[in-house]
């Protein structure tokens, strides 16, 4: 059979960066997208990129109320929207660039059949074809979306100026880090979720620290509230709680998680399962030559996941036996205000819960005149070794968590052990140096 390409890529989240590697080596190559405005994906456009820019728009404000300042700020939605408007364009121009050796195709892109896609009125084939065609906002039952009273993570990073009051149900990523940005920019806001406690899985520790932290931000929390119907009335939108208690608030964001986008799937070849499309340890679906990578394969919904994956799978179709992608070695984390939580390798939770023995060395940042003068006070860390005391893992909380759990997956990436580590000299002040100390402790 004669193919059109090479190599055809079903998405353009970060699936353009296998498509751009692809196309460098030599493959003839094609990219297909419906809205090439938007690619780079969700995490560029409307998820982790501008969420982290109004998070640090909002940790100016809150900042500023600090006692040795005078005078107030207000953070100025729209300005920052159209400053984040013009900073994804940019970046939305530099992909394309990037992109200059591979076909572009803008269209509605339908696997029919296996190697054939079918894009609007087009039908193309490829011999081999990587689907990353990303998730979408999950709206549970009873809750009536409608993208303005109610609105989801799509909309909430749209927002011309920010609400007098929120509701935020949800205690993932995006709850907890738009929650921390609402409530840090000086909006009354609601975190409403369904356990008991926040980071149910995090060690002990810091789920108590984070809910220190979202009451010292002001947030009011209401846990083991699970919502039954929502819906926008006239005076807001009316929350009748599963236990019938009733509840009304100016606007509520759902954040709820997000499910894989497998719609695009249209050939029973290829198995879809409860979290996503279905794949092997090398990201190979149930169809030869047909691969699923990012979001919709459900294992992890993370931009620098699907980077990893995409590229490891075009790696491997050219032949050069790349490692397989340790998916406990992917750096996972959430930004909250002032301290973030981040983790890679092992927590604690799941060390116990597989009884592996471990050893723990934690360290609390109470106290630290560095944490201190970063309002850090609440956070601490703890790094895992096992029974050869080789690092397995580590959790942080801290003020730039995800940064500093680097050092902790270069670790486990070089198969370190605590002797090792503790060779390691860190600066002082700094916030790693409690690392160097969770590791002299092990």
């Amino acid at each position: 059979m004669t193919y059109d390409y090479d190599i055809l890529f079903l998405g353009g989240g970060l699936n353009y960066a296998g498509a751009v590697t692809a196309a460098k080596a030599g493959l003839r190559t094609a990219l297909v997208e419906k809205k090439m405005e938007h690619l780079g994906g969700t995490c560029l456009h409307n998820g982790c990129i501008p969420s982290k820019m109004y998070l640090q728009a909002a940790e100016t404000v809150r900042a500023s109320k600090k006692s040795h300042f005078s005078g107030s700020i207000r953070l100025d939605l729209a300005k920052l929207d159209e400053e984040k408007e013009s900073m994804l364009s940019m970046a939305t121009g530099a992909i394309t660039r990037q992109c200059s050796d591979v076909e572009l195709i803008k269209g509605e892109g339908v696997l029919i059949a296996p190697y054939t896609v079918r894009v609007d009125t087009r039908t193309v084939t490829a011999e081999k074809i990587v689907i990353g065609t990303g998730s979408h906002p999950f709206i549970p039952e009873g809750i009536v979306y409608d993208g303005d009273a109610v609105i989801s993570s799509d909309e909430v990073l749209g927002m011309q100026e920010l609400p007098e009051k929120i509701a935020v149900y949800g205690s993932g990523a995006i709850g907890l880090e738009m929650a921390a940005f609402f409530a840090a920019a000086g909006v009354e806001t609601e975190l409403i979720w369904r356990h008991d406690t926040l980071l149910k899985k995090a060690h002990p520790m810091i789920s108590n620290q984070l809910k220190k932290q979202f009451e010292k931000l002001g947030v009011t929390l209401l846990p083991e509230h699970s919502i039954k119907t929502a819906q926008k009335r006239e005076q807001g939108v009316h929350i009748v709680f599963e236990d019938g208690k009733e509840h009304s608030v100016p606007k509520l964001l759902v954040a709820t998680g997000r499910r894989s986008n497998t719609d695009v799937i249209q050939t029973n070849e290829i198995e879809i399962g409860k979290r996503g499309i279905e794949t092997d340890v090398h990201f190979e679906t149930t169809l030869a030559d047909h691969y699923a990578v990012g979001d919709c394969n459900g294992k992890i919904q993370l931009a620098h996941a699907a980077r990893a994956e995409v590229l490891y799978v075009v790696r491997r179709i050219l032949g050069k036996k790349p490692d397989t992608v340790m998916m406990d070695s992917v750096v996972k984390f959430i930004h909250t205000l002032p301290c973030s939580y981040a983790y890679v390798g092992k927590t604690r939770s799941q060390l116990q819960d597989e009884g592996i023995h471990y050893h723990e060395s934690s360290v609390p940042l109470n106290g630290l005149p560095y944490p201190h003068i970063h309002d850090a006070d609440l956070g601490m860390m703890a790094v895992y070794s096992d029974e050869e005391n080789f690092i397995v893992g580590a959790e942080l909380f801290a003020p730039q968590a995800e940064e500093l759990i680097a050092i902790v997956a270069m670790a486990i990436a070089g198969e370190m052990d605590a002797d090792l580590a503790k060779r390691t000299i860190l600066a002082h002040p700094t916030f790693s140096e409690s690392l160097e100390k969770c590791f002299l402790h092990l």
